[in-house]
């Protein structure tokens, strides 16, 4: 039998008692550890790709790639369980210990694991208290710094069968972090909004994400506060948490019942996209579906479930025709917030479904952070993550009307943000993409190190958040910008890779495309942005590349028509006035040019072409026809 030698994030959990459990009533406790597998412990395994290793009675060995998954997905079980067992007696709550370990494996042939990696997370899990995570050193430094719960050093420990004594940490889920003097005292000094007290310190254990999982922070929140987690439900309201929302069952209007399966699909997969937005926290569909067919007040259920935002929609479909609509209401006060309503073809089902998946998930991302901006501009007591929505919310459109006090603005907040946690990786991106406008406008100073402030806070974000999109993308588009074009394809594709439906890596992947000459894959990804959000602040960005790519091609006619598509979408950057008044001049429509050049240099005054090489894409017959239309090559 062949074997292979490798370091992994173990993780062994079992049942607290289970021999007590199992000989008061055998049966049930059999059926209930069923149903927490199927409903909660393996869904919530998957998406933190997580491998079962074996199953050991009442336990699990699972194989993680990374300890910040093994620990992520140990934090959200252990939160489920004290859900599930709220108001049950002790008797009859099922608790699990867990021990994880970093270290090194033996893999067989059949996938089976040995060797001191798998020993010690099982004598981890046997000194672990119930519903607590026995950490080794090993796997402990790997998350140090980043947790916001309770951490307890159990200094050396003399485990069992083990030969040298191992350093434990014990995490103790539901119990918040104490606080800390150093980062309470930095928060002390932000200054606040007018009128509004400094932010208290806080700081979460996040990977941004997990377009692929729920945020940690808020299962914390979750847990402390009764929140819904994966099935039932609290038995008094509480608070709801940053972007809290539950997707209730579309209806199916087709009259035919048979056709449940199709919108049932439409639900369980905009759950699942949904659950990957930044910061998000989504009920589970099995709590979901118990509204199914019931007529309900968005009130009544974010006071129920503990959400901020219902959302709702119907899908109704004719043959190979489906309509769908879709709303997005204020669990607070009622209100709708947002709307959308579509109908599209296909004779692929399938695919069409997750095309109306991919459409209606990134357009309410975008909604979503409206909404929580506007809501953390209204609190007298912003924490980092309003602080971060906040500095996001007022990103939108900066493409389109670059504005160098907004952008100020924007750091300004993610600064707060990480005056009070150092560690949240979306204000960090978001400080990355402030300095990439100030690169892009012209407006920094010139001694500024752009790549350490760009590229530096976009490596780091990535390293804390390595499922959230946004660095990725600002990493991309400051690469292609600043001419190294097959790094930001490789960047693109690495962020495609953890978010595939995220609008700005076309974008971003297709800006060094164009530049590398390869325009129909260009095209073809900025086509792509524009499907997954058709209603985005940046449309008008991407219809003016694709200008650029008529420009590119020597198509000037084709390439005004798209410059003036997007002018009359909203860019009134000082992107598009160059391109409209070069097209022209290739055209020797030099009397069409000159209002373009004009409003070129009342935008910028220092506008030359080699400034505007350095800051768009290089396209010679552009930089050709900027020349003709009068523009200073320096």
């Amino acid at each position: 039998m062949s074997e292979t030698r490798k370091l992994a994030a173990i993780l062994v959990a079992d049942v607290v008692g289970y021999s007590r459990l199992a000989g008061a009533d055998e049966d049930r406790i059999l059926a209930r550890l069923r149903a927490l597998r199927s409903d909660l412990i393996d869904p919530i395994v998957a998406v933190h790709h997580g491998r079962i290793v074996k199953r050991t009675g009442d336990g699990s060995i699972i194989e993680f790639r990374s300890v910040v998954d093994a620990v992520r997905c140990a934090i959200e079980v252990q939160a489920g369980l004290i859900e599930r067992n709220f108001g049950l007696p002790p008797e009859r709550r099922i608790e699990y210990r867990v021990g994880i370990h970093l270290g090194d494996v033996v893999e067989e042939s059949d996938g089976d694991l040995m060797g001191d990696g798998v020993n010690i997370a099982a004598r981890l899990e046997g000194v672990a208290t119930p519903g607590a995570i026995c950490l080794s050193e090993q796997a402990y430094w790997q998350v140090k710094g980043r947790l916001d719960l309770k951490v307890s050093d159990l200094g050396p420990v003399q485990l069992k069968n083990i030969a040298e004594p191992v350093h434990v940490y014990s995490l103790e889920v539901g119990q918040p972090a104490e606080a800390k003097p150093a980062l309470a005292a930095i928060a002390a000094t932000v200054k606040p909004e007018s009128g509004t007290p400094a932010p208290k310190s806080g700081g979460w254990f996040l990977r941004w994400p997990a377009l692929a999982a729920v945020i940690i922070g808020l299962l914390l929140l979750a847990a402390a506060g009764g929140w819904t987690m994966l099935g039932g439900r609290p038995t008094k309201p509480t608070p709801a948490a940053h972007l809290s929302i539950v997707v209730l069952p579309f209806a199916n209007l087709s009259g035919d019942p048979a056709q449940d399966y199709f919108a049932d699909g439409v639900t369980d997969n905009l759950t699942t996209e949904i659950s990957r937005f930044p910061g998000s926290f989504v009920i589970a569909r099995n709590t979901a579906f118990t509204y199914k067919g019931k007529s309900v007040d968005a009130r009544e259920i974010g006071k129920e479930l503990g959400v901020r935002y219902v959302l709702e929609g119907s899908v109704e479909r004719d043959q190979n025709r489906v309509r769908v609509n879709a709303q997005l209401i204020d669990a607070d006060s009622g209100a709708h917030i947002w709307a959308d309503r579509f109908e599209e073809d296909s004779a692929d089902l399938f695919k069409l479904q997750d095309q109306v998946v991919e459409r209606l998930a990134t357009t309410l991302g975008y909604e979503l952070v409206k909404a929580e901006a506007a809501k953390g501009a209204r609190s007298t007591n912003p924490d980092a993550r309003d602080l971060a929505m906040r500095g996001w919310a007022l990103d939108f459109g900066q493409a389109l009307q670059p504005s160098e006090q907004r952008t100020i603005a924007e750091r300004a907040l993610f600064e707060q943000a990480l005056a009070i946690d150092p560690n949240n990786a979306a204000a960090i991106a978001g400080v990355a993409v402030a300095y990439l406008m100030e690169f892009l406008s012209g407006w920094g100073n010139a001694k500024t190190d752009y790549d350490a402030k760009i590229l530096g806070q976009a490596d780091r974000a990535i390293a804390l958040a390595p499922d959230d999109p946004r660095p990725y993308s600002v990493k991309s588009a400051y690469l292609a910008l600043s001419r190294r074009f097959d790094e930001a394809v490789r960047v693109a594709d690495d962020g495609l890779a953890v978010s595939p439906n995220y609008p700005y890596l076309y974008g971003a992947r297709a800006t060094a495309e164009i530049s590398l000459g390869r325009f129909d894959e260009a095209k073809s990804d900025f086509q792509q942005a524009m499907r997954l959000s058709p209603h985005d602040p940046e449309r008008a960005s991407w219809v003016r590349q694709l200008g650029h790519i008529e420009m590119a091609a020597g198509h000037s006619e084709a390439a005004i028509a798209k410059y003036k598509e997007a002018l009359d979408a909203g860019d009134h950057s000082v992107w598009i006035y160059p391109s409209l008044a070069a097209a022209y001049a290739l055209l020797g429509k030099m009397d069409e040019a000159k209002p373009y050049v004009a409003e070129t240099l009342r935008l910028n005054p220092s506008f030359t072409i080699k400034w505007f090489r350095e800051h768009a894409s290089d396209i010679s017959i552009r930089n050709e026809g900027l020349r003709k239309a009068g523009f200073k090559e320096e």
